[in-house]
């Protein structure tokens, strides 16, 4: 019975010995808080090992109507992932949101997207129509995730 304890006290030992030194081994993980404003950022980078992923808040654009407005939100958001490091092709996510939404406000947005975007290996995407957002006058605000693996 003691050599059985015995045993598995070295397994346990043993096991909790290794899980420590993998542990010691793993990528450590950092944040960085890009373009901080009043109570937020524009953009979280959080890199681990040689994966950097941004997450950028949402954008908003000027401009009369839906199309000027679409225009501006995504240079601003290129400017964004250009701080980052990372360009439209890094995106993996976005989310967009759009003051009373109606189906022809479609044909806007995707054909100003693929303007500016292409059409070929688009991020997941979400379009969701609301009510309002936080001040009157925007229409349209654009949030994304991008990955970049960068050079170790």
């Amino acid at each position: 019975m003691r050599n059985l304890l015995f045993t598995f006290s070295l397994a346990v030992y043993s096991f909790l010995t290794s899980c420590a030194t993998k542990t010691d081994q793993q990528p450590v993980l950092s944040k960085e808080f890009i373009n901080p404003a009043s109570g937020y950022s524009q953009v979280v980078s959080v890199t681990t090992g040689n994966v950097k992923t941004l997450y950028i808040s949402g954008q908003i654009g000027e401009g009369e109507g839906l199309e000027a407005q679409m225009r501006s939100v995504l240079a601003n958001l290129e400017k964004q992932l250009a701080e980052g490091g990372a360009t439209f092709k890094d995106i993996v996510k976005m989310n967009t949101y759009i003051v009373d939404y109606k189906p022809s406000d479609l044909d806007i947005f995707r054909g100003v997207r693929k303007e500016i975007m292409g059409d070929k290996d688009m991020p997941a995407s979400t379009l969701v129509g609301v009510h309002s957002l936080a001040l009157e006058q925007w229409l349209i605000e654009m949030e994304a995730v991008a990955v970049v693996e960068i050079d170790p």
